[in-house]
Order: C-alpha cells, then sequence, then structure tokens
C-alpha cells in the first residue's frame, strides 16, 4: 500500500471534525446543486473572456461607491451603487438585459445586495465571484476614471 492510500484509509476511518462530522450530499444531490450555482454566478476568468470578445452579452455592474469606482474597476463596468438600483436607472436596458454585479470582493456582500435588488426587479442577473480581489488574483488589470480621461 502506498503511503497516500495508508494515509487516506486512516483519514476515512477514523476523523471526526468540522467537516467529516455531516456527510456529503449524494452525488446526484451535489450535481443538482453545483449545476444550479452557475445560474447565479459566473467567475472572473469567464467574465474577461466575454469582455475580450466584445459582444458579452451583459452588462457589468460595479456596485461599489462612485469614489471607489473612480480609484480602480473592471475595464467596461458601469457603476451603479447597489443602494441605488433602481427600475428608473435602469429604463434605458430591455427588460431581459443580463446584469452581472460585483464588488471589492469575497469579503463583501454588495455583489449579492445588488443582484437581489435586480432580481427583486425582474431582471436576470448574475454575481461575478471574487468581485475585485479576484480579478486583480486572475491578474487582469483595472482602470480609473483618470485613465479614460487621458484616452
Amino acid at each position: 500500500m502506498s503511503e497516500l492510500n495508508t494515509t487516506s484509509a486512516i483519514t476515512t476511518i477514523s476523523t471526526i471534525n468540522a467537516v467529516t462530522a455531516v456527510p456529503a450530499a449524494p452525488s446526484a444531490a451535489a450535481i443538482a446543486h453545483f449545476e444550479a450555482q452557475f445560474q447565479f454566478e459566473t467567475d472572473c476568468a469567464d467574465v474577461f473572456a466575454a469582455l475580450q470578445s466584445g459582444t458579452p452579452g451583459f452588462v457589468l455592474l460595479d456596485v461599489r461607491s462612485p469614489a471607489l469606482f473612480a480609484a480602480g474597476h473592471v475595464p467596461g463596468a458601469v457603476n451603479l451603487p447597489h443602494g441605488k438600483i433602481v427600475e428608473s436607472k435602469l429604463a434605458g436596458y430591455p427588460v431581459d438585459t443580463l446584469f452581472v454585479t460585483y464588488c471589492a470582493g469575497p469579503h463583501c456582500n454588495g455583489a449579492a445586495r445588488g443582484a437581489l435588488r435586480l432580481a427583486r426587479l425582474g431582471r436576470p442577473v448574475k454575481l461575478m465571484a471574487g468581485g475585485v480581489t479576484g480579478w486583480l488574483d486572475e491578474g487582469y488589470a483595472l482602470t480609473s476614471a483618470e485613465r479614460e480621461e487621458n484616452r
């Protein structure tokens, strides 16, 4: 028996902790859960690729404050703070427009707040997992109001 197999056998037989105390879901339930997750979230790499295509098929909403947006945001994003997402601000978009929200990162729930407001207004929405933190972790650059003015 290899060392890896020995360690695995010991772990599965005797270890009860916060991870193992609740059994994993059956495979069918896990498939349903993870497939459904893609209806609600996308990731930074997929957003980047879609934006690079020139026809992303969605509006990327930075739901942080105007000051944070001006300091640095995902190129192509529109700033609409989550607390200001109301029907009148969306009037220029067809009702079937897909919105993708993001905020500072996994430590921030602004993207979820924005997504909830959009959903309550009957708008299709996904959240960009990772937000600005994820965007930077993937090696993508931010732009700022100053950089956009100098173009």
